[in-house]
């Protein structure tokens, strides 16, 4: 392996890994793309897409493990809500996976884009400052436990059908119909997207699919990435957390319609 493909790699892990841990997704919607087409741009690797989809489920998992490491002291991580939503989640990703291979390519791809737009619409439609007010309560957490673990439920089934972690709409659903507060959403989505990509590392690793050399400097970058994304995260203002979230699930939506379109 070349110095130069280690430095890429390096750096498509802690940047991907960084934003990870800093906004509480799995990655995947950063990291796929990175992963395709950064190392062919600078000439030093060029890989399948089955081939990226394993390593950027590596990464995820170490990413949120990284994360979810790093709020371990911080009281952020709600133990019932990630118990909630991060096993309807796994139920319902291995559905969808599974269910995955009686559906067209363009089916799924619709799929992924009205995902997509669902969440941009939820992240940016204003009324959610109040739910900031129980961070520093110390009150137990209260939200509607049923639509909970059923929206969870909903997701996972969708992210299984379009191979996404689902951190990206299940954020917008914790912020604006849960009525989370921003950053016990961002660490328990960690905690959550955890879960759901053990399933998914495993079947790639069963797979075959594991490139392993390029998957140890991903693993470490990721931990690295992880780890002060999150420290970021817990001090960064609420409204710089929102708008880059709101951002990046924007600019998702857009491109998938993009390639949906043309």
């Amino acid at each position: 392996m070349s110095i130069e493909l280690i430095l890429v790699m390096f750096l498509i892990g802690f940047l991907g890994s960084f934003l990870s841990g800093m906004l509480g997704i799995g990655g995947s919607i950063v990291k796929y793309p990175m992963l395709l087409y950064l190392p062919p741009l600078f000439g030093v690797a060029t890989y399948t897409a089955q081939e990226v989809s394993a390593l950027a489920m590596v990464q995820v998992f170490f990413a949120t493990l990284g994360g979810v490491w790093a709020y371990r002291k911080s009281d952020l991580i709600d133990k019932r809500l990630v118990l909630d939503m991060g096993i309807s989640i796994v139920i319902g990703s291995l559905i969808g996976a599974y269910g995955s291979k009686f559906i067209p390519g363009e089916a799924v791809n619709l799929v992924y884009g009205i995902m997509a737009v669902i969440a941009a619409v939820m992240m940016l439609k204003p009324g959610r400052k109040e739910n900031e007010e129980g961070e520093a309560t110390g009150e137990p957490l209260t939200y509607p436990r049923g639509i909970g673990v059923g929206s969870s439920f909903i997701v996972g089934i969708l992210s299984g059908i379009v191979g996404a972690g689902g951190a990206f709409i299940l954020i917008p659903i914790m912020i604006s119909v849960l009525r989370i507060p921003l950053r016990v959403t961002i660490a328990s989505s960690l905690a959550i997207v955890l879960l759901s990509s053990i399933g998914g590392m495993t079947g790639k690793i069963l797979a075959g699919q594991v490139i392993w050399a390029e998957s140890t400097i991903l693993i470490v970058s990721s931990l690295l990435g992880a780890s002060f994304g999150a420290k970021m995260g817990q001090t960064a203002k609420r409204g710089f957390l929102q708008g880059t979230l709101a951002t990046l699930i924007l600019l998702t939506a857009v491109k998938v319609w993009y390639d949906i379109l043309f």
